[in-house]
């Protein structure tokens, strides 16, 4: 390669992943995989769109001569992304579910191998290919490239959707994973067929192909065990190992490539048996994920639109033919596997989930074809209409799913499951139970503090660790690995865990991938029955609100009441002061304070703050919440003050551990969505606070004693009463 040579392959590298990261700001927004858009950026690229618009542009981008140094730059990307494809497949994920997803996944490679092979037979034969092309190559090509599932597509899918740890995922994930196994087993059969000379010779090259899967599983697999074992105990991944895997992996693929059955299915397979335990197979695909997806496999996508000539279909008739392939795909995959999910004892929601999620083909199908191509086994025109049929059937994939299995039914079954995962004892109806929701570990000691208090000494409480995962961070943890989920969110409940423990606290830990956090922790309060939703903060990046966001979403859905921890360096809970006002988010303060009070035996102080021409009401109020034999260790201090917030701040100062306080105007706190400066009584307060909402209609001590009320008389403005006899 001369230094033009290099000059024009760097431009072209730049063109490429700049649009194909640019095209994939719109497709994120229109809730599609970004193959969707690094396929669209490729044909964009080729004769259907620059071609057609700028035919000068195209050739000064992709001149003839630059093609070869373009090609192999895109299958060195393919076997690296086929190989990272083989380390993603983990026997555990069948564990529990060997005979539904076989079931499945054989049903949606049988149909529509099945249609496939039948319309290349009676129909596309004639019509779309070389009279040189053997009728069997054909016919059993086309059932191939009808049966693919786009495996890593469907992964990203079900994590942006936060199905990863569902039972449907699961399924789903596990379908795939036979699919691709047996498909790439059919594809490496068809290519040897396909570049044999004779049926003596495609029997030897079936042969060879047997005998190295055996070498592989019973020779290399227990070296590569012994390997990931030294990995995980001593060196971790050095320089050296990552050498000695490439160096196999390039073994691997080139031995293939010589048996006859391509290099790709070497790559692949010797992925595959890389032990996933012991870190290997993680930590090599971290070095390795980011270049081959960033940088290689765009090329491959670009080089795929320069292939696909949209501009071949120029005819009616080439254009039903093109519609009449995707509904016989749709049809076969579809139907194939949603009713053979419906047979294994799946709801119809359920297996129609099922059906789309495995009519996904996306970047596999495109693989497929160009080795079709390649070996002259299909036209370009039937190349195109291949790829536009694998365009649609990923494209529909998200709002079809959205249709066929919508928020609501994925809620009711998360909770089902969550319910069942963490059935422990029976509690009492009377138990108290409270939510703790993490986003970041800095939270968490505070927050486990706090349930202590809330607990008493007997543990008078169920408490839950809820940790939500957000789809990019589940895909950056390896989100397709439920260990790695689980260690992504451990990560963040180790503090307050650690603190729990130290303070003899029993906590349950919660735990799964989310797309709508605030609704999740909703629906999991409400399945827990949880009779507080607390509530761990940590400044943001923009917002200087505490009431805001996530937050504010959570407090406007919940049913029950909400409170938010600002921690700062709680250790104990033995003052607590409860600004009041009457509000029904006072009360609901007052509620939790009089908990804190029976369980901990906090001093408890409440300011009753009223305007200077106003009475004062509080203590009819506070004898209300806490009757005459809790009422002896309440201090009531009443101000006639201009500005609550004010009176309430310079209480604050006096040393207080915890400032219950009830969301209000009053106190300067208003939940909303966006804010650009911070409530004034967090900024200003000393310690730490909790920040309180109640629900409107909903009762706030649903669980206490009927209440007592009683009609002392009211303290003169500006006295404060002490102890009450």
């Amino acid at each position: 390669m001369n230094t033009h040579m290099l000059a024009q392959l760097l431009v072209q590298l730049i063109v490429i992943i700049g649009l194909s990261r640019l095209i994939g700001r719109g497709a994120r927004w229109l809730g599609q995989p970004l193959v969707i858009a690094e396929v669209v950026a490729g044909i964009a690229l080729g004769p259907s769109l620059l071609g057609l618009i700028s035919p000068g542009t195209l050739q000064w981008l992709f001149p003839a001569d630059s093609m070869p140094f373009l090609k192999m730059l895109a299958e060195v990307g393919l076997v690296l992304f086929m190989f990272l494809i083989g380390l993603e497949l983990d026997p555990k994920l069948l564990k529990g579910r060997g005979h539904a997803s076989v079931v499945i996944s054989h049903s949606s490679i049988i149909v529509p191998f099945g249609l496939g092979a039948v319309a290349g037979a009676l129909w596309l034969y004639k019509s779309l290919s070389d009279p040189s092309v053997p009728f069997s190559s054909f016919v059993l090509f086309m059932g191939v490239s009808m049966s693919i599932t786009a495996f890593p597509v469907l992964a990203r899918i079900l994590t942006e959707r936060g199905l990863m740890q569902s039972k449907l995922g699961a399924i789903a994930i596990a379908c795939a994973a036979v699919d691709d196994v047996t498909a790439w087993c059919l594809l490496a059969f068809v290519v040897s067929l396909v570049r044999a000379s004779s049926l003596a010779q495609a029997g030897m090259t079936t042969l060879f192909a047997v005998l190295y899967i055996g070498f592989m599983l019973v020779l290399v697999r227990p070296f590569l065990a012994r390997l990931g074992a030294r990995v995980a105990s001593r060196e971790g991944l050095t320089q050296n190992v990552v050498a000695v895997t490439l160096l196999l992996l390039l073994a691997s693929a080139w031995t293939t490539e010589r048996i006859g059955i391509h290099a790709l299915f070497g790559a692949f397979l010797f992925g595959a048996v890389i032990p996933k335990e012991g870190g290997l197979a993680t930590a090599l695909a971290e070095k390795l994920e980011d270049v081959t997806v960033v940088l290689l496999l765009p090329v491959f996508f670009a080089f795929s639109g320069l292939r696909t000539q949209i501009g071949l279909l120029d005819t009616v008739q080439s254009w039903v033919t093109c519609g009449v392939i995707i509904l016989l795909a749709c049809l076969g995959k579809f139907g194939g596997s949603a009713v053979a999910a419906r047979v294994t004892g799946l709801r119809w929601r359920e297996a129609g989930a099922i059906g789309v999620l495995m009519n996904t083909r996306g970047l596999m199908e495109l693989i497929v074809l160009n080795l079709g191509l390649d070996l002259g086994v299909i036209s370009p025109t039937l190349f195109t209409m291949m790829v536009i049929m694998a365009l649609v059937t990923t494209f529909v994939t998200s709002p079809l799913l959205k249709w066929m299995y919508p928020p609501e039914e994925q809620a009711r079954d998360q909770m089902e499951q969550l319910a069942r995962e963490t059935a422990g004892p029976a509690q009492t109806p009377s138990a108290y139970t409270v939510l703790l929701c993490v986003s970041h570990g800095q939270a968490g000691p505070g927050m486990a503090v706090l349930s202590r208090a809330l607990s008493g000494e007997r543990n008078e409480a169920s408490l839950y660790a809820l940790h939500l995962l957000s789809p990019d961070r589940a895909l950056k943890a390896r989100a397709e690995d439920a260990q790695a989920v689980t260690g992504a969110s451990g990560s963040a409940l180790t503090p307050l865990l650690g603190r729990a423990e130290k303070l003899g606290l029993s906590v349950r830990t919660l735990s799964f991938v989310s797309s709508e956090p605030a609704r999740d922790i909703c629906r999991t309060a409400q399945a827990k029955r949880a009779d507080l939703v607390l509530l761990g903060w940590h400044k943001p990046l923009f917002s200087q609100t505490v009431l805001g966001g996530t937050v504010h979403e959570v407090m406007q859905e919940s049913t029950g009441t909400v409170a938010v921890l600002v921690d700062r360096g709680l250790t104990q809970v033995r003052r607590v002061l409860v600004p009041f006002v009457g509000s029904r988010h006072d009360r609901a303060a007052l509620g939790i304070a009089r908990r804190l009070f029976k369980q901990a035996g906090a001093e408890v102080t409440v300011l009753h703050v009223t305007s200077p021409e106003g009475p004062g009401t509080g203590r009819a109020q506070v004898d209300e919440l806490f009757p005459a034999d809790e009422g002896a260790a309440v201090k009531l201090k009443v101000v006639r003050h201009a500005s609550p917030e004010e009176a309430a701040l310079e209480e604050a100062r006096a040393g207080y551990d915890l400032v219950v306080v009830g969301v209000g105007a009053e106190w300067g706190l208003e939940d909303r969505l966006f804010g650009v400066q911070r409530e004034r009584i967090v900024r200003d307060a000393p310690g730490s606070l909790l920040l309180v909402r109640h629900p409107e209609g909903a009762p706030v001590l649903a669980r206490s004693p009927e209440p007592q009320a009683r009609q002392d008389a009211t303290p003169d403005a500006g006295q404060v009463v002490g102890a009450r006899s």
